[in-house]
């Protein structure tokens, strides 16, 4: 093979060993593996949402806070704040009335946040009436209301946590009544049992109630929302009722008129006659619930009312 300048050109082959580089001048370049795509991570289930810790028990953000409760309902009672603008009052007393007592702290006009300094039971001789802008908390004690009940007339802004209700007589007896006019109201964490006539009533154009986390039991009509279909006025009716226990109780779960009910995670078991009864105008949202039947299969229930005009 002749070069640019005619001569040839022998090609050697070169014996020579290959030169090795040194161990520490040699690179190691390993292959670009992308990583792997799972897709987004998974919630943590302590992160928190809005101001809460998830995963942990109901109000454990509240609970170490007295008045943090207020304000934490939800559904149509949510704007409920009971007495968070007003001064403790410290119930001192079992007896139904007198200084120191719950039926005195409850007639106060202005706002109060009251708490029980002592466990019992308060057995009481008459409706105790309860004000505007009031907190009954029996958190951190055992409070049992015998005899009569809670009456919220033309009340608003009113929260009930943790109290207990048994053994309510005499006509027209109920648990906690609320009438007429009442709004912004709270029910949360209440124990309510075997009462004359219903363990809580909501009638007479009461309107924003969420009821929680209740216990119901040993009882026959169990909540009633709108009175009758005279009653056309309690087409306002809005009421909540979440994460409630119906044990055995034998109907009302409620039993609605006229107004509009949101039900979800609540358990109903071991009815008498039927679980929710609708009628006269009345809207039921059903979500999420767990309906148990004993003997009586009867869930739903719908009666053919006419409103009075």
């Amino acid at each position: 093979m002749g070069n640019a300048c005619g001569r040839r050109t022998r090609h050697r082959h070169d014996t020579r060993p290959p030169t090795v580089p040194s161990p520490d001048k040699i690179v190691h370049q390993e292959p670009h593996i992308p990583p792997p795509n799972y897709g987004p991570a998974p919630p943590d289930p302590l992160s928190t949402r809005n101001g809460r810790v998830m995963g942990s028990l109901p109000y454990a953000h509240v609970d170490s806070a007295l008045r943090s409760l207020a304000g934490q309902a939800e559904g149509f009672g949510r704007s409920a704040v009971g007495g968070l603008h007003g001064p403790l009052y410290r119930v001192t007393t079992l007896a139904d009335d007198g200084p120191g007592s719950l039926r005195d702290g409850c007639r106060k006009k202005e706002p109060l946040w009251i708490v029980f300094e002592l466990s019992g039971s308060i057995h009481l001789s008459s409706y105790l009436n309860v004000s505007s802008y009031k907190t009954i908390d029996g958190r951190g004690q055992r409070i049992k209301i015998t005899g009569k009940g809670l009456r919220l007339k033309e009340s608003e802004h009113v929260i009930i946590c943790n109290l207990e209700f048994e053994g309510g007589r005499g006509p027209d007896v109920d648990g906690i009544q609320i009438k007429p006019n009442s709004k912004h109201i709270w029910i949360d964490r209440c124990s309510l049992r075997d009462y004359e006539d219903g363990l809580i009533d909501i009638t007479r154009q009461s309107t924003d109630i969420t009821i929680s986390r209740c216990h119901f039991s040993a009882h026959d009509k169990t909540i009633l929302i709108g009175a009758d279909p005279s009653h056309v006025e309690d087409r306002c009716i809005r009421v909540t009722i979440h994460h409630c226990f119906f044990d055995g109780t034998r109907q009302r779960h409620p039993r609605v008129r006229f107004a509009k009910v949101h039900l979800y995670n609540n358990y109903t078991r071991n009815w008498g006659i039927y679980a929710v009864c609708a009628s006269v105008e009345s809207q039921i949202f059903s979500q999420c619930n767990i309906y148990e039947a004993g003997q009586k299969k009867l869930a739903f229930k719908y009666l053919t009312e006419k409103a009075s005009c």
